[in-house]
């Protein structure tokens, strides 16, 4: 009933009656309205792209914590989708230099028009994160992290873009893609974050033993009591 109030405010009859069939036959009401709040600002967000989760804002609010947000950062977003995570830090630290990754130019068209319609300058790249260029004090990600014999809601599965959930290796294939090339582009007293699948924690640590064997890490849970981000330094100051 909320999603038909929420559609109701859009569009005439005819439109509102299409748009009902439409979250009838099980498509997300944020694809039908064609945006989303986040952070606070808006995005467009049609099925080129994910859904911006409630989960990606609090990675952002917990990177907030490890970051010196008075130094102009360098920062990449990997697999940035409908650029929400680079827009919103851009947002938030205007003197930051913002540089976001995808390897689908149909997801960085929405997320360039996220960029002119938030009025920030963030450097879109089409690459995927195997080859990463640049040095950075902040690599933050959400890349696709469900492993592909994992279960997946319907409305997920048969809406949402499927290269941007799926991932190789049990889903940790970006994970160790990532932190392979870390120590190349990553400034000193630079921090990698993560949004992670809530049983992938220990697996990932596993990685950081492999890759920064004497780096440090903290694990942080969602609003649900369920890991969710990951926060890795080569030393904490708290």
């Amino acid at each position: 009933m909320q999603d038909i109030e929420y559609i109701k405010k859009y569009g005439n009859k005819d439109e509102f009656e299409k748009n009902l069939k439409r979250l009838d036959a099980g498509e997300p009401v944020q694809y039908i309205v064609g945006n989303v709040n986040f952070y606070g600002f808006t995005f467009k967000v049609d099925k080129r792209v994910l859904i911006p989760r409630f989960e990606t804002e609090e990675l952002i609010e917990k990177t907030l914590r490890y970051i010196d947000k008075d130094k102009e950062l360098e920062i990449i977003d990997l697999g940035t989708g409908s650029g929400c995570i680079a827009i919103t830090l851009k947002k938030l630290l205007p003197n930051s230099k913002v540089t976001a990754y995808d390897i689908s130019p149909d997801a960085l068209e929405v997320a360039i028009s996220n960029a002119r319609l938030n009025n920030v300058d963030v450097t879109f790249i089409n690459q995927s994160m195997e080859n990463i260029n640049g040095s950075y004090d902040l690599i933050i990600s959400n890349p696709p992290y469900i492993a592909h014999n994992e279960f997946v809601e319907e409305v997920v599965k048969n809406n949402e873009p499927s290269i941007a959930l799926y991932a190789d290796n049990n889903g940790l294939y970006f994970y160790e893609t990532i932190l392979k090339q870390a120590l190349k582009h990553l400034n000193k007293d630079g921090v990698i974050a993560f949004e992670i699948g809530q049983t992938q924690a220990s697996r990932i640590v596993e990685l950081i033993k492999v890759y920064l064997p004497n780096w440090q890490y903290k694990i942080i849970k969602d609003l649900s009591g369920l890991d969710r981000i990951m926060i890795i330094k080569e030393k904490f100051d708290k």
